[in-house]
């Protein structure tokens, strides 16, 4: 499978709504995916860190995957997080997104239990030989603990079904290491809104973005422009939206991106516990930069 050709572009890691009881909002979810795809975001990631994975259930897991395949319709991709810090666990979601119609499924490295690169490729590996779904590869190791080195990523490449990594370690230097390593086929994404033009420099495929939540057509515009040859424009769109890309995480993800919808009246901007609502001051903050730049 050719990563790149397969998930390309600007990928929102969407958002899960909530009521103001604190269940889950289906119309809410819906009405968010329509407006991405309208604004031409390439494809929806339900069900990651921004989706507030933790605290969703089972049950809510599955349904948020299966509204969100359901409603894309086939439109754009949909890249389902199926990952967990249990490889049982990961494998039912996983088995699950690839039963509803994912297009893909974003596998987080085990979280808290902090395995060795050994146990990292065995984990990688049990999922992509059971499931048959193209697998992005999630490496953030400031909320893990847990890094997966470009050595291992090499050796988990090679697996077919394996197909891409959402880079979030924050070193630039992994970006290249991937593309060496892995080769021009393997779908590099960025996984920090500040370092998807690097990225896309080096050889990336798109984004799977947060920023792309308050701000669709302007990322799938940095992708689309990139890759047309219009290096100036895709800047101009990069150092345009760099000071709200840093905003966005003024806070923990995803309490600020929930603030900024709320801001934009989108969304409620309902969170769920151990998340709470952001200081004055930080709302200030993030106001400010998002009158300066036009969206409000």
């Amino acid at each position: 499978m050719g990563g790149c050709k397969m998930f390309e572009g600007s990928f929102v890691a969407i958002v899960t709504p909530f009521k103001d009881d604190g269940s889950l909002d289906e119309e809410k979810l819906q009405e968010l995916i329509e407006f991405q795809i309208e604004n031409g975001t390439h494809g929806i990631v339900p069900c990651g860190t921004t989706g507030e994975s933790p605290t969703l259930s089972h049950e809510e897991h599955d349904r948020v995957v299966e509204l969100t395949v359901k409603t894309v319709d086939g439109r754009v991709k949909t890249i389902a997080g199926s990952g967990s810090n249990s490889t049982a666990e990961a494998l039912r979601l996983t088995k699950h997104a690839k039963d509803v119609g994912a297009d893909g499924a974003l596998v987080i490295t085990p979280y808290y239990n902090k395995p060795t690169q050994n146990g990292l490729k065995a984990h990688f590996m049990e999922i992509a030989n059971a499931v048959d779904i193209p697998i992005v590869i999630y490496n953030v190791p400031g909320r893990t603990g847990t890094d997966l080195l470009p050595e291992t990523l090499a050796d988990l490449s090679v697996h077919p079904n394996i197909v891409g990594l959402k880079e979030a370690t924050g070193q630039l230097s992994r970006a290249s290491q991937a593309v060496q390593l892995c080769g021009q086929d393997f779908a590099l994404l960025s996984g920090d809104d500040i370092n998807t033009l690097p990225i896309l420099s080096v050889g990336g495929c798109g984004v799977i973005s947060v920023l792309a939540n308050v701000m669709p057509k302007e990322v799938s515009d940095l992708c689309n422009t990139f890759k047309s040859g219009d290096i100036q424009a895709a800047q101009r769109i990069h150092l345009e939206t760099l000071q709200l890309s840093i905003d966005l995480f003024i806070d923990t993800n995803p309490i600020p991106v929930k603030t900024a919808l709320q801001i934009m009246g989108r969304l409620n901007g309902r969170m769920r516990l151990p998340l709470v609502p952001m200081s004055e001051e930080n709302t200030e903050i993030l106001h400010h930069t998002m009158h300066n730049i036009g969206v409000i």
